[in-house]
C-alpha cells in the first residue's frame, strides 16, 4: 500500500507527469525522483530495478515500461558516452556473474545527432567515469562494441560490420565481453566485436540512451528486452576468426570480415584493392583472397588461390613490390619443413626459392630483387636473403638463439627482425647486408614481428606477457606502434590472439590502417 506522503507527493506532479508520458502504462523516473519512488509498489520496471541519469544532463531523463506491449521507452540527454566521462539516461539492475542481455533498438524520431546512442550495458558503478562496456546502436545506425577499462580512462571501440541491426546482444562470460547481432530472422550471430574487462563482485547492467547534445533530449524504445544469466559453458569452444583494421590516428578498431574458421596473417595489396589471408581447413592451407571495400572498410569475396602441389600453406607469406607475385611458406614437402616458394597474386604455378628447409618467408626487398627469410640451418634460425630468381642464400645473423621476422624499411636500406639475444624476444634492425645490428626498443613484454608502415615512420608490432615461450595462439596480447623519430611507444589494441594476430606486412598503403586477426572462442551454438 502506497504510504500518505508518497500519495501527496504523486498528487502534487501528476498533471505534469500525466500529459508528458501519454500513451505508456506505467510512470518510471524523472531525474530528482527517481531512486525513493522506483523500488516501490506498482511502479515497476519489469527486468530492471532503478531509473536516473548519470553524469551530468541538462535535461533530466526518463524511463517507462509498458508490461503490456514489453517495451522500454527511455528519453535521455548528455553530451556524449565517450573518453572519460558519461552522460545519459540508465535503467538498471545489479548482477554478478555471466549474462547476456538483447533487444531490439530504435529511436522513436528521425533526423537528431547521427552520434546519439542508445545502449546494453554492463558497468561497475554509477559514477560517470566507471568502467564500462556497451554495444550501441548510433543515430546513423552504426553498431559498435565500446569499453572503458579503467576509472576515467578514455573509451575505445571496435565498429561492427551490420548498420541499422535489427537487435543487438551483449554477452559477459568471464572477463570477455561480446558483441552479437540479428537479422531478419531472429538468430544471434557473434557480431566480431570482443574485448576484455573484469567486473568485480556486483555491478550494473541495463539499457541506457545518450543524446551527444547538451541541450537535446532523444528517445529510444527497446522492445524484446531478454536478460538472463548465462551457465558455464562446456565442451570444445568453437574458433571465431576477425579480421579487423584500426585507424592508427584514433586507434578506432573495424570489423572487416569473421568466419567460424581459423585464418591467419592479413596482408594488405599494394595498391588497397584486396587483403590476403592464410586459411586451415581439413588439415591443409591456403591462401584466400578478399576484395576491399574502402568505402564501407570491409573486406567481402573469399576466394582460394590455387598454390598447385603447395596445399600447406603457413602464416609466413606476402607480396612483391609492384603486388604481382606472392610469396608463401610451405609444408607440403614429405619431410614436412617449410620452403619458400613464389607464385603468380591470383594464382598459378608455385616456383621454390629455398630447396633447404626450414625456411619462412618474412621481407621483400623495396627494388623487387631480394628475399628475406627466416632458416634453420645447423639447429639454429638466423636470417637469410636470397635472390628473387633462387640461388646462393646470404646469412645475416650468427647470434645465439632465434632470430625472426625480417623485414625491409621502405628505402631498403635497413632490416627491421625480432631476436632473443638480450635474454627474451626485442625488436632489432641492421643494415640490408647484415652489419650494424641494434637493438631498436627495450621493454618487459615479448616483443614480435617488426612491421614498418610504407611511409618508413611507424614500427607496428605484438607484444606477448613477459615470459611468453613463443608466439603462441589464444593470448591476450597488444598491438603496438614505435614512432622511429621519437622512440615512443603506443597501445593502438588489446585483443585475444597472439599466433596469427600480425605475423606479416599487413599495413594499408596510405599508412593510416593497420590490419590484424583476433580470435573468439564461443560456445558451439553462438559461433555461427
Amino acid at each position: 500500500m502506497t504510504s500518505a506522503p508518497l500519495e501527496g507527493l504523486l498528487s502534487r506532479f501528476a498533471p505534469r507527469f500525466a500529459s508528458f508520458f501519454t500513451g505508456y502504462s506505467l510512470l518510471v523516473s524523472v531525474a530528482s525522483l527517481s531512486a525513493p519512488l522506483l523500488a516501490q509498489g506498482p511502479l515497476s520496471l519489469g527486468e530492471f530495478e532503478h531509473a536516473q541519469d548519470v553524469g551530468a544532463v541538462l535535461h533530466p531523463g526518463a524511463g517507462r515500461y509498458d508490461a503490456a506491449a514489453r517495451t522500454y521507452t527511455l528519453t535521455g540527454s548528455g553530451e556524449n558516452m565517450w573518453l572519460g566521462k558519461d552522460a545519459f539516461q540508465f535503467v538498471w539492475k545489479k548482477a554478478t556473474g555471466d549474462l547476456s542481455l538483447a533487444a531490439e533498438i530504435h529511436f522513436a524520431r528521425e533526423g537528431g545527432n547521427k552520434h546519439r546512442k542508445a545502449v546494453l550495458m554492463i558497468r561497475q558503478t554509477l559514477d560517470t567515469g566507471s568502467p564500462a562496456a556497451y554495444v550501441a546502436v548510433h543515430g546513423d545506425g552504426l553498431m559498435s562494441l565500446q569499453i572503458r577499462d579503467a576509472r576515467n580512462a578514455d573509451t575505445h571501440e571496435i565498429e561492427c560490420a551490420e548498420t541499422a541491426p535489427r537487435s543487438v546482444r551483449l554477452e559477459k562470460r568471464g572477463d570477455r565481453l561480446y558483441a552479437f547481432v540479428a537479422g531478419a530472422d531472429g538468430r544471434f550471430h557473434p557480431a566480431g566485436a570482443a574485448m576484455r574487462l573484469l567486473f568485480s563482485g556486483e555491478f550494473y547492467v541495463g539499457l541506457g540512451v545518450s543524446a551527444h547534445d547538451k541541450d537535446a533530449s532523444e528517445t529510444a524504445v527497446f522492445s524484446n528486452v531478454a536478460l538472463k544469466p548465462l551457465p558455464q559453458s562446456t565442451g570444445t569452444p568453437t574458433l571465431l576468426s576477425v579480421l579487423e583494421t584500426i585507424d592508427v590516428a584514433s586507434a578506432d578498431r573495424r570489423v572487416a570480415y569473421r568466419a567460424a574458421t581459423h585464418f591467419e596473417a592479413p596482408n594488405w595489396a599494394r595498391d588497397g584493392s584486396f587483403l590476403l589471408v592464410n586459411q586451415s581447413e581439413n588439415g591443409t592451407g591456403r591462401m584466400i583472397h578478399l576484395a576491399w571495400n574502402q568505402a564501407e572498410l570491409s573486406a567481402t569475396d573469399p576466394t582460394p588461390i590455387n598454390a598447385g602441389p603447395q596445399r600447406h600453406v603457413n602464416n609466413d607469406h606476402g607480396l612483391s613490390p609492384d603486388g604481382t607475385e606472392l610469396a608463401v611458406s610451405d609444408n607440403s614437402d614429405p619431410d614436412g619443413n617449410s620452403r619458400v616458394y613464389l607464385l603468380p597474386v591470383r594464382g598459378g604455378t608455385p616456383r621454390e626459392i629455398t630447396p633447404t628447409g626450414p625456411s619462412y618467408w618474412h621481407g621483400w626487398s623495396p627494388d623487387g630483387k631480394t628475399l628475406a627469410f627466416v632458416g634453420q640451418r645447423s639447429g639454429e634460425f638466423d636470417i637469410y636473403t636470397v635472390p628473387v630468381r633462387g640461388g646462393t642464400q646470404t646469412r645475416l645473423t650468427t647470434a645465439p638463439g632465434l632470430d625472426d621476422g625480417p623485414e625491409y624499411s621502405p628505402d631498403g636500406a635497413t632490416i627491421f627482425f625480432c631476436s632473443v639475444r638480450s635474454g627474451h624476444m626485442q625488436l632489432w634492425r641492421m643494415h640490408a647486408d647484415g652489419t650494424g645490428q641494434q637493438q631498436l626498443l627495450t621493454s618487459e613484454t615479448d616483443d614480435w614481428f617488426p612491421h614498418v608502415s610504407p611511409d618508413g615512420k611507424l614500427v607496428a608490432y605484438v607484444s606477448f606477457a613477459k615470459n611468453t615461450e613463443g608466439h603462441p595462439p589464444n593470448k591476450d596480447v597488444e598491438v603496438r606502434v614505435l614512432d622511429l623519430a621519437t622512440g615512443k611507444v603506443r597501445t593502438l589494441a588489446k585483443l585475444f590472439g597472439g599466433q596469427g594476430t600480425l605475423n606479416v606486412p599487413s599495413w594499408s598503403p596510405d599508412s593510416t590502417r593497420l590490419a590484424f586477426v583476433s580470435y573468439e572462442l564461443l560456445p558451439d551454438d553462438e559461433a555461427h
